[in-house]
């Protein structure tokens, strides 16, 4: 595996697969790669903590940070090249990087960019000067950050002239055997909080058998506060536009964002599809 800081090194590697990554690689990380292995003849990956996509008062400065054992995964599973750029090089002083225009899934929708002011104005600054520098046919996105894949699949068809051919491969959530979705955040959970965090997946499982979306919200709510977890949104939504649904007559999104441990130190979020039922 290559490993490259010089984003001039990246043109010969132009037109494979791409997976963009903050760090901390586990191994939901390394099933988005092996996706991206199948797709494609050539993988490169990023590995970069992006400043902009971080709010007052969040955990840029302490995000997990594990670069040589994220290194020594990806070339294990046969990842090409590696990019690993510094904030200078993705974010250069003499240059503007602007912030593509924000599709309305990454404004109207009342959740992360309700609770995230300004967060996908950095997803969506950092996504398209990555997608400028390594030009891929394909790019491999984890249902896990459910929002985030739609605002990313909004943008690349709103630019479609900026990245000719690019599709976006959506990949679902890996979990652990009990249920918990992988995360980078869950280094942070302490004693009791693990078991805990479970009520996000148990709050989306008691939602699956409502049948009616009140019903549903209300369920997760409930199951989340059994787990004694501060919410943020636990919602219904329109699969497609994350707007709110009445009834479950279309593909729905059940999505929950909570936090835990004093003082509400670790933030964490779950989706799951909820599915067609009768009106």
């Amino acid at each position: 595996m290559r490993v490259v800081s010089d984003p001039a090194e990246l043109a010969a590697f132009a037109g494979g697969a791409f997976v963009p990554l903050l760090g901390a690689l586990h191994d939901g990380h390394l099933a988005l790669i092996r996706r991206a292995r199948e797709l494609a003849g050539q993988v490169v990956i990023s590995i970069f903590v992006n400043p902009t996509q971080f709010g007052p008062g969040e955990d840029y400065e302490h995000y997990p940070r594990a670069l040589d054992p994220d290194l020594d995964a990806a070339a294990a599973i046969g990842v090409d090249v590696a990019f690993v750029p510094d904030v200078q090089t993705i974010y250069p002083p003499n240059q503007n990087v602007p912030v593509p225009p924000l599709p309305e899934v990454a404004t109207t929708p009342g959740l992360e960019d309700a609770h995230r002011p300004g967060h996908f104005a950095g997803v969506c600054q950092v996504v398209a000067r990555l997608f400028d520098l390594v030009r891929p046919t394909v790019a491999v996105f984890g249902e896990k950050d459910y929002q985030q894949l739609l605002v990313v699949e909004s943008m690349v068809e709103q630019q479609g002239d900026r990245w000719p051919g690019l599709r976006i491969e959506p990949h679902p959530t890996v979990r652990d055997p009990d249920g918990l979705a992988l995360s980078s955040r869950n280094a942070y959970l302490k004693g009791d909080e693990r078991g805990r965090a479970l009520g996000l997946f148990r709050a989306l499982q008691s939602a699956s058998a409502a049948g009616h979306v009140e019903a549903a919200q209300r369920i997760m709510c409930a199951t989340l506060q059994q787990h004694d977890l501060a919410i943020d949104y636990a919602v219904i939504r329109d699969a497609k536009t994350l707007e709110p649904v009445r009834s479950f007559d279309r593909p729905t999104r059940g999505l929950i964002a909570v936090r835990l441990g004093p003082p509400r130190r670790v933030r964490l979020i779950d989706n799951a599809a909820i599915g067609l039922r009768p009106v």
